[in-house]
């Protein structure tokens, strides 16, 4: 069973809008990343986000970028296992849809199939869920979801 998932939602935004939410660090700090979010992710770059309930800063690779369109990111899984150190991939696709909202999509795949593997990507299905109902009321209504949530 390969161990991969996506989630979806829609932005009462235009693409282009919600687009460059996510490759500004600087409002993908007001909403996501709590712990705040280092460099703008454009093709090649190594970005870092940092998150109050996971300690430490992570560094994202950049793997593609289409604007308005799609970015693939590199991450490490996390497995709280040392030994088993490998990335998964993450693809963001963004459709403008024809009432002037974009359908935001995020997928993730690359576990092992372990149960470590398993409960990681658990885990990220979750973030990547709440990192859309926190974009939508940040970008839509200007309200942080996830302010005091975990600290």
């Amino acid at each position: 069973m390969e161990l991969k998932f996506e989630v979806a939602g829609r932005i009462a935004r235009p693409v282009e809008e919600v687009f460059e939410a996510i490759v500004d660090p600087g409002t993908l700090s007001r909403y996501f990343t709590t712990g705040g979010a280092e460099g703008r992710i454009e093709p090649g770059a190594t970005v870092s986000w940092s998150f109050h309930d996971f300690p430490g800063a992570f560094p994202v690779e950049v793997a593609e970028v289409e604007k308005n369109k799609r970015i693939v990111l590199r991450w490490e899984a996390d497995e709280n296992d040392p030994s088993a150190k490998y990335d998964t991939i993450v693809t963001m696709r963004f459709e403008a849809l024809e009432d002037g909202r974009t359908l935001l999509s995020i997928g993730e795949e690359g576990w092992r199939e372990t149960p470590a593997g398993l409960k990681a990507s658990y885990g990220n299905c979750m973030g990547w869920s709440q990192m859309l109902c926190a974009m939508k009321a940040w970008v839509e209504y200007g309200i942080n979801l996830r302010e005091g949530m975990y600290k």
